[in-house]
Parts: C-alpha cells; structure tokens; sequence
C-alpha cells in the first residue's frame, strides 16, 4: 500500500466511529470474528483499545487482528486502531448499482424519444442516484 492510499484511507476513518472496544478480556475469538465480519461489510473500520484495562497495547491488538483478518493497519493513533481490507463483495455491489443507473437513465431516454415521435412535449432529467 502506497502513502497517498494510506493517506487517503486515514482521511475517510477521520469520520468514522470505533465499531468495537478491546479491553479487560484482550483479544479474543470473538472480537476476531466481528472485526472479519466489519471488513467485510464495511472494509475500513476503527477499533478502539480501552488503554487502561487492556492487557495488550494498541500496536500488538492491530498487527493481531491484522493478522487473523488479512486485513492492513492504517493507523495506531493512542488506543484507536484503523483498519483496511479490500471486499470483494462490497466493489460488485458498487458495480451492479453503476449498471442499474445506467440501464433506467436508457430507458428513460428511449421512452422520452418515443413519446417525442409521437408528438408530446417531454422533459427528461437523468441524475446519478447514490452519489
């Protein structure tokens, strides 16, 4: 991963969040589980080490849940961790909404065009949708 990536994904995270807290119980199956199920859904999350009752630092629970996931660590910031994996499913979504906008903007140009032929004023007006 280039800086300018990581650059660009610590910008977005500066919005987000943390999904989850690591604390007295450390990492766990469980939080492994959540945070390969946030990544998936979400791709990039912040996950927050409850520094005064953790029994890990914040760097060990990043490379850990790195690790475990497959996922990079963007950033270890005090107890906020941030992390980055790509989904697959979440691009194909993206994709597949893409195609859907352009099929009903072709579709509202051809019907704008046949009702035009036959002599009725129309307007169209085509906009991104999800943007």
């Amino acid at each position: 991963m280039t800086g300018k990536e990581r650059a660009a994904f610590r910008a977005r995270a500066n919005a987000l969040e943390p999904l989850f807290h690591i604390g007295k119980s450390g990492m766990n199956e469980g939080v492994i589980a959540q945070t390969d199920d946030a990544l998936r859904a979400r791709e990039l999350i912040k996950v927050k080490v409850l520094l005064e009752s953790s029994p890990i630092t914040p760097r060990e629970a990043a490379d850990q849940l790195a690790a475990a996931t497959g996922a990079d660590v963007i950033q270890v910031i005090g107890g906020v961790i941030v992390l980055y994996r790509e989904s697959p499913e979440l691009k194909e979504k993206a994709a597949q909404k893409e195609k859907n906008i352009k099929q009903a903007a072709k579709r509202a140009r051809e019907k704008a065009l046949r009702e035009s032929k036959q002599g009725k004023r129309v307007k169209v007006r085509v906009t991104k949708a999800g943007r």
